[in-house]
């Protein structure tokens, strides 16, 4: 069922400034900084820059993300998965923007927080008593911070999360008033609404393309927005939206006025801190320190729980190792996966030490997301073909958006040197994992032996018979790959009547199909010989945790009470008690065999993927099995032909 929230109250307006706009409400902390740095004061850099922060607000953020990709919606649920899903049975090598997408989300994931939390305390600086504060110092309140944020993660949100949309409705209205209080200071900046100051500061200022570099920060969060659809509605988000670019815009044109009328003509002096802070009165720089404090912790939660719920849907569509995931509150929709915090946790203060301050991590920040936004058009523009929509739109479509984020990567590749290439080194590794992971898949897939199941019906059903060979289970369940009910792998077969022979009163065999909409939880059942032999399959969608422990007693209890089978156990004493017969489960887990002779590099993806998947959840936990009713029978996986060896029997009379 649809989790999207249509209805549109004033409570889910600022329930949305809370969940979604944290990451885009706290630029005015670095963007202007970041475009100033370096550089003296004047008209033309101040107007140009401005220019270029509203349009791309405009046409990246509005019309992209909250006018067009919104329509995206599968089933309510937005995000770069989501439209993955909704495309990826068109062509098959859109899994590489998806996967590409969602490795950078989760690399701008790691320095989000510290450059929203760094430039929030680097404040204290306009505070008389510590002008002269230490670097260090704020390195290590930035640190204290990350701790508290991360280690409450697995406590859940569920009771703070209820003042993360008040607190940021105030962040808004404190940037508005702030703003505004400043536009006196000179009124020409209102010539910045005019894209003609953009075009003139690309073109003719001196480097003027390479400060698109820095002006691409002011929509970094514009890809989170998408993700969040699900947790707000379209109609929230797009009625929220014309309030937060109102309050955004009339900052950043304060930040310029102030800007021009104090330093016109000369650098700026980043020891007073950054622009943003000097437009408050000296009485209330502690006030506005901690309310850019908890926005920007509030910025950090938003990625961080955005994390989790990405790499649980990457997880559904295998594109990930299985991680263990567990749900702190029962609000829903909110999980907490240990290994991904503690990633991001080890990811965000490597940064922090690394970098140090917020003026150097902005010229690592914007370079990977860059990569996340060419994706998504690549995939949206699928989804119009989908849809069906006039080539001409969709030509118009690529050619407008890979114009301007194109633009953006190579103004974005100025900062490689500096500091960029941390955060593509960090996508790259979660790019390297999909990728591995997938393709492992692919190889594995080649190879898998699948049987016809009525070949194999007449003996199985004898050994169910013969009361020579011990009774291995009352119930025995095998979970099954093969997507065509009328086939079974080959080695499933041969675990049953081969390895050990395996009687039981009834075969089990359970398949889960993950589907391309996310809340989907439905199953059928095919009787292959009636209270003997039973396939059952979920289809599930790629946000429903597989929990088929609890989801097979499900169904069985449901097949009782219809009358469809007989669970009572077979042995003569427990059957006249009424008792139930056991169940037990089989999970067939592979492992890479010496026999093969795989080409170079399918065996350097191969030798990672077993590496991961020592890393990774087992295959009973990731089934959401009870490992004490699971026995788990390991088998080689052979991907090429065992030679013939040309041996001589010697010694014979």
């Amino acid at each position: 069922m649809s989790r999207q929230i249509n209805k549109v109250t004033f409570a889910s307006l600022v329930i949305a400034l809370g969940i979604i706009f944290g990451d885009i409400g706290t630029s005015p902390l670095y963007v202007l900084n970041a475009i100033i740095s370096g550089r003296i004061i004047e008209e033309k850099l101040i107007l140009g820059s401005l220019s270029c922060i509203i349009w791309t607000l405009t046409l990246q953020t509005t019309v992209k993300y909250v006018w067009l990709t919104l329509k995206a919606d599968n089933r309510g649920e937005g995000g770069i998965f989501s439209l993955y899903a909704l495309v990826r049975r068109q062509r098959r090598w859109l899994v590489l923007p998806a996967m590409i997408g969602g490795a950078a989300l989760l690399a701008d994931g790691m320095i989000t927080p510290p450059i929203s939390v760094t430039s929030a305390v680097e404040g204290l600086r306009l505070m008389p008593a510590m002008k002269n504060i230490e670097e260090s110092t704020i390195v290590y309140i930035v640190l204290g911070i990350m701790v508290v944020l991360f280690f409450l993660q697995q406590f859940g949100t569920e009771s703070i999360g209820k003042l993360f949309g008040p607190i940021m409705f105030l962040w808004f209205g404190m940037l508005a008033v702030l703003g505004s209080s400043h536009l006196l200071d000179d009124l020409h900046i209102f010539r910045a609404l005019s894209p003609h100051y953009a075009i003139e500061l690309l073109t003719t200022y001196p480097k003027g393309f390479w400060i698109l570099g820095a002006v691409f920060l002011c929509t970094t969060g514009a890809e989170a927005l998408y993700s969040d659809l699900g947790h707000c509605g379209r109609e929230n988000i797009r009625i929220s939206w014309i309030y937060v670019k109102t309050w955004l815009i009339l900052n950043y044109l304060g930040q310029g006025a102030w800007l021009l009328a104090h330093y016109g003509g000369q650098h700026f002096n980043t020891r007073l801190g950054i622009p943003f802070f000097n437009l408050m009165p000296i009485w209330f720089v502690i006030p506005g320190i901690i309310i850019a404090t908890a926005a920007a912790i509030i910025a950090s939660q938003a990625l961080i729980s955005g994390s989790f719920t990405l790499i649980s849907e990457s997880m559904r569509l295998n594109l990930w190792p299985k991680l263990r995931i567990s749900y702190p509150t029962e609000e829903k929709g909110q999980l907490y996966i240990p290994a991904i915090n503690f990633m991001l946790f080890f990811g965000c203060c490597g940064i922090v030490l690394y970098f140090r301050s917020s003026a150097h991590m902005e010229a690592a920040y914007g370079l990977a997301i860059t990569l996340c936004m060419l994706a998504t058009s690549i995939l949206f523009a699928n989804f119009l073909i989908s849809r069906r929509a006039k080539s001409v739109l969709i030509y118009l479509y690529l050619s407008v958006y890979l114009t301007i984020e194109l633009s953006f990567l190579f103004a974005n590749l100025d900062k490689f040197p500096h500091g960029g290439f941390v955060t593509l080194i960090v996508g790259g590794g979660l790019f390297t994992v999909m990728y591995v992971w997938y393709r492992a898949r692919k190889i594995k897939n080649r190879y898998v032996e699948f049987v016809r199941m009525e070949h194999y019906i007449p003996q199985i059903q004898e050994l169910s018979n013969d009361r020579t060979v011990g009774k291995y289970a009352t119930h025995l369940v095998y979970m099954t790959s093969a997507n065509n009910p009328k086939e079974i792998e080959h080695k499933i077969i041969y675990s049953i009547l081969n390895k050990k022979p395996k009687r039981a009163d009834i075969y089990w065999f359970v398949h889960v199909d993950t589907l391309d909409d996310p809340y989907t939880a439905e199953y059928t059942v095919d009787h292959i010989i009636p209270n003997d032999i039973i396939r059952v399959e979920f289809r599930l969608g790629f946000r429903i945790e597989p929990k088929i422990n609890l989801m097979f007693r499900k169904v069985v209890e449901d097949l009782v009470n219809n009358k469809e089978v007989n669970i009572m156990s077979r042995y003569e004493s427990l059957e006249r008690n009424n008792v139930v017969g056991d169940f037990q489960f089989i999970v067939m887990e592979k492992y890479l065999s010496q026999d093969n002779e795989l080409p170079f590099f399918e065996r350097i993806v191969m030798k990672l993927y077993f590496w991961l998947k020592e890393l990774s959840l087992s295959e009973e936990r990731g089934f959401g099995l009870d490992p004490s009713n699971v026995t788990v029978e390991k088998f080689p996986l052979i991907v090429s032909s065992v030679p013939n060896f040309n041996l001589k029997r010697t010694g014979q009379d």
